[in-house]
């Protein structure tokens, strides 16, 4: 096969998009592609987008705009996009973008290989989009593209929540969970293969199931794949506040193989903003659901993502916020700027704070939280923590990195090892001697 024939893909975005990537990588190479590690050594370049906020969608353009450069420079024969950010401007794309030769939405991956095929350069060959209804399941070919000791599992795609200021419903369509054997088929063949941590991920994993018939839910999959033999790690990702259980909090308290994480995206703690946000808590307040889940006698380590600039937040608003993350202290947090997206309900609200204001919020939270996680991280020198080793970090060149059960990859931390011999893939014993505001620093024991 020539260099002219072979694919590289680029995946912009979530974790989410990654599956959709690796999904599009294993229907390419089943159908004869040869992959290309990189894009000097391809003909065809592939582009999963995202769309879902506008730093996405000015990734998506001048990722593009760059692979469409190589293309008028003679570099590479064929552009094919997909994902998010097809889905969002549609056919107009055509016109504003005619370098690239095939566009696919959200749920039309799985025409990946026969649009790169298809030689047909009109729109009916070209460009393909619908409302997104198919889901990917265990019998899709996949190509996994994370590290050979942690994969994402994908439970269900698609949302039904509301949130006002998210436009996630219209790019992924409604909720569609996968059936509970093709998910544990697929964690299976994940641990023959050599995968000891499983990520959770879905638009809400707390509402999986709701879809399908009585009593399939989140907690009995749970239980399911802790039994996996090879399996060390669950690790429990975007979960909505009010789906945390007392059963999902009694099986992390009880089952070791269940990470004690929980990313729990809060937005916002303020009660009117919250409303406007269409995330009315019901009858939990935010800080009453952080008792709960720190009353089980395992600890949880909390992930949250916060949002600030929210139309209608006022300083006193802010303030409250601000004195919910002091008080909270919450174990890794991020903090967004509100964006108000083109087709979501907020996006009709009038802007009331000034762009250098959210971003002195942000910055305000973001340095209190630094001192928080560096006084939580301290508080580990000292131990032995079970860490699982990724290898040589790419920062150093030296030194091996690896991360605890409490750390979820990507968006944590990470521990350097600074002595001992360690194996990528294993999870092994180290004693933490040194703390910052993200890593920890420890040796082999």
């Amino acid at each position: 096969m020539s260099i002219k024939d072979r694919v590289f893909l680029i995946s912009l975005g979530c974790s989410k998009n990654l599956v959709d990537s690796e999904h599009m990588l294993g229907l390419i190479k089943s159908k004869g592609f040869e992959l290309a590690s990189s894009i000097e050594d391809a003909g065809i370049a592939v582009i999963n987008t995202c769309g879902f906020i506008q730093p996405a969608v000015e990734e998506a353009i001048d990722t593009i705009l760059e692979v469409a450069d190589l293309k008028k420079q003679g570099k590479l024969k064929k552009i094919v996009v997909a994902g998010c950010f097809v889905q969002r401007y549609g056919y107009k794309l055509l016109k504003e973008m005619p370098e690239v030769d095939g566009w696919l939405g959200t749920g039309e991956i799985f025409r990946i290989a026969d649009i790169i095929e298809n030689e047909d350069s009109g729109a009916q060959g070209r460009f393909f989009i619908g409302r997104p209804t198919y889901l990917a399941d265990h019998s899709v070919p996949r190509v996994q593209t994370t590290p050979f000791y942690s994969a994402y599992l994908r439970i269900a795609e698609g949302c039904t929540h509301r949130c006002s200021y998210c436009i996630i419903p219209s790019l992924r369509g409604p909720l569609r969970s996968r059936k509970m054997e093709s998910l544990i088929t697929e964690a299976e063949e994940m641990a023959g293969l050599g995968v000891k941590e499983i990520n959770l991920i879905a638009q809400d994993i707390t509402i999986y199931g709701n879809d399908l018939e009585a009593d399939v839910c989140l907690e009995e999959l749970l239980e399911r794949l802790a039994d996996i033999e090879g399996v060390e790690w669950v690790r429990l990702l975007y979960c909505h506040p009010k789906g945390i259980s007392d059963r999902l909090l009694g099986l992390i308290e009880s089952n070791k193989a269940v990470c004690p994480y929980l990313d729990l995206p809060l937005q916002h703690v303020n009660n009117e903003i919250l409303r406007a946000m269409k995330r009315d808590p019901g009858k939990e307040t935010p800080g009453e659901l952080i008792d709960r889940i720190r009353s089980v006698g395992r600890k949880i380590s909390l992930r949250t993502s916060l949002m600030v600039g929210f139309p209608g937040e006022t300083e006193a608003m802010f303030e409250e916020l601000y004195g919910f993350v002091e008080e909270t202290r919450f174990d890794h947090l991020g903090v967004f700027i509100f964006s108000g997206e083109r087709g979501s309900a907020a996006a009709r609200l009038r802007a009331t704070v000034e762009p250098e204001v959210a971003q002195m919020r942000l910055d305000k939270i973001m340095t209190l939280q630094a001192e928080i996680a560096k006084e939580i991280n301290q508080q580990m020198v000292g131990l032995i923590q079970p860490v699982l080793i990724e290898g040589v970090s790419p920062e150093t060149d030296l030194l091996l990195t690896g991360r605890t059960a409490t750390m979820a990859p990507d968006v944590d931390g990470q521990v350097l090892i600074n002595k001992g011999e360690g194996v990528a893939g294993e999870i092994m014993p180290v004693l933490i001697n040194e703390a910052h505001a993200y890593d920890l620093v420890g040796e082999i024991v």
